[in-house]
């Protein structure tokens, strides 16, 4: 599916739905966007078959994300996700997962998988940085970020530390 409202519209209306209804909520942005004259109403699918599809696709996702296994590192044994995806699979046409373990014991692969938790774990700071209690969370995801060579970048309309105290 492919959005075709110009994105600069899709903030303002899901903002004044927002107003409308005092909180944003799915339910309440599909059926603004169900109205021809919607500016979200094409970001859907309405084609009910097509829609079914793509939903059971995004259970599958769902299913397999969820999806753990024991893994015996250290006693006690862990619950970790089973099935991982890596950057490079998801920007191929049809994507996919992977088995964690055979992630884990691949070294190019396991070092995608870092490098993709580290840009994780900068969004999470990026989302959350207005918490001054996560400076020390924040602080640690900067020094990984420095020993596997990369630069954090910034948080978004934020001073630094200084913003936090």
């Amino acid at each position: 599916m492919k959005i075709r409202t110009p994105r600069a519209n899709v903030p303002d209306e899901l903002r004044r739905i927002e107003a409308k209804y005092g909180l944003l909520r799915a339910a309440d942005v599909v059926e603004e966007a169900s109205l021809p004259g919607s500016p979200l109403h094409n970001c859907f699918e309405w084609d009910d078959g097509a829609a079914g599809y793509q939903w059971r696709l995004q259970q599958a996702r769902q299913l397999i994300r969820v999806t753990v296994e024991m893994l015996p590192y250290d006693e006690p044994r862990y619950e970790v996700r089973a099935f991982v995806s890596l950057t490079p699979d998801r920007v191929v046409e049809r994507g996919g997962y992977r088995v964690m373990t055979e992630v884990l014991a691949s070294p190019s692969e396991r070092e995608q998988l870092l490098a993709d938790a580290l840009k994780e774990l900068n969004r999470l700071k990026v989302k959350y940085f207005q918490l001054s209690e996560l400076s020390a969370v924040f602080r640690a995801i900067e020094r990984a970020q420095q020993n596997y060579g990369q630069a954090p970048p910034p948080p978004s309309g934020s001073g630094g530390d200084e913003a936090r105290t």
